[in-house]
């Protein structure tokens, strides 16, 4: 018995799960792609309700005789697929099924496989189509697609395909990869009005930071009121890439998704008609472009905004560092000021000091008289001035350079 890991399963399943049925002409698809949470679809014509078991993205079955379905979760949507033939006595019944499942529309198709182009062009004449807005090209080894992706009034959009050579499994897999085009193209397109809506912002911003730069050449602004107004900004910016961050990180990924899935159905482009390479470079790309542009301009404003701060910041800490220095140096002059009072100060204690102790010696030499010694106080006193000032002197100077060393 294996030891298997416990994904195993799950992973090796993920590479069968998306596959589509065999596509056998003449035949009939619905498919709808949702966003927004969805668990499950509801019942068919009073069966059980076809409930997701949680965490599963996979679910296909069969509604009715000759009416099968695909389910699919993806990150942030669903798609739901039913196949039928054209004379399908309940294929009414089963678009209704699939239009009444939850989550908001974001496409809708009704794609027609016929056997040929004759039998594909025919079925496309009964749309009305503008002929400068058909687009019409041979995809995927040999089928032929026809469609102007306009949205009818019914409210899907309407695909003839014409099968050609291809086998069933390679038909399948042919139009399933032109549907997963289209539905990564509209869930790309989603980051567009984002865009746009941001625009005028990022242009004001752009704005804003020209005028600062200007007024850090100026003194008419403090630097304090400048460096609060760039912290605004840059909080401003970030609060708008913060907001766009998922939206347009999720449109570049889908069009990268679109660009593979355009590379796989290699488009053959049909003289007189545009072909889907040219309809996704002349309608698709630009908008993605749009798209790549405000992350760009989003990034370039926050570097802008985050080198001015720093300037601004450098500015500020070289100016308190001057005043540091000013103010050092004051200090230090005030400091040597003191000290050489200090010095005065000390010379004249020294000399108030020496007065009372030849003062004290001089009563002192007084009472010797009691004794029978006879001092003449004033050549007493004159003889130990200089001695006592001179003692004293040394005394204090010795004291303070200790404790200066301490």
């Amino acid at each position: 018995m294996l030891n298997e890991h416990r994904l195993r399963r799950e992973i090796v399943g993920e590479m069968h799960l998306r596959r589509w049925p065999p596509i056998t002409p003449p035949m009939s698809i619905v498919q709808i792609l949702r966003v927004g949470p969805s668990e499950g679809l509801p019942p068919f014509r009073g069966g059980p309700a076809f409930a997701a078991e949680p965490g599963q993205r996979h679910m296909q079955g069969i509604l009715a005789d000759g009416l099968l379905f695909t389910w699919e979760r993806h990150s942030e949507a669903t798609t739901l697929t039913v196949f039928a033939s054209p004379d399908a006595p309940l294929l009414p019944e089963a678009r209704a099924w699939a239009e009444s499942a939850p989550g908001e529309v974001l496409r809708a198709t009704l794609i027609d496989i016929e056997s040929d182009a004759a039998a594909a062009s025919a079925r496309m004449a009964q749309f009305e189509v503008d002929p400068a807005e058909l687009v019409c090209c041979d995809f995927g080894g040999g089928a032929r697609l026809s469609s102007d992706f306009r949205i009818k009034d019914e409210g899907y959009g309407r695909l003839v395909v014409a099968a050609g050579q291809l086998g069933p499994v390679d038909l399948a897999r042919a139009v399933q990869s032109l549907q997963e085009l289209g539905n990564y193209r509209n869930m790309a397109l989603l980051g567009l009005p984002v865009a746009r809506a941001v625009w005028g912002k990022l242009d004001a911003a752009e704005e804003e930071l020209r005028a600062f730069g200007r007024k850090l050449d100026s003194d008419e602004v403090s630097d304090n009121d400048l460096l609060d107004s760039l912290c605004a900004m840059s909080l401003e910016l970030g609060t708008i890439a913060a907001d766009t961050r998922y939206r347009l990180s999720a449109t570049a990924a889908y069009a990268r998704l679109v660009d593979e899935r355009l590379a796989t159905l290699n488009p053959v482009a049909i003289p007189g008609f545009a072909s889907l390479a040219d309809f996704t470079q002349r309608r698709f790309y630009p908008a993605i472009r749009t798209c790549e542009t405000v992350v760009r301009r989003q990034q370039e404003l926050a570097e802008r905004s985050a080198q001015l701060t720093s300037l601004l910041r450098t500015r500020i800490e070289t100016r308190i560092e001057d005043q540091n220095a000013q103010l050092l140096k004051s200090l230090e002059s005030a400091t040597q000021t003191q000290l050489r009072l200090q010095h005065l100060v000390e010379g004249f204690s020294t000399v108030a000091i020496t007065y009372y102790a030849v003062s004290l010696l001089a009563y002192l030499s007084g009472g010797l008289s009691l004794f029978g010694v006879h001092v003449e106080h004033d050549l007493f006193a004159a003889l130990v001035i200089v001695p006592v000032f001179i003692m004293l002197y040394v005394y204090l100077r010795r004291e303070r350079h200790r404790l200066g060393a301490d």
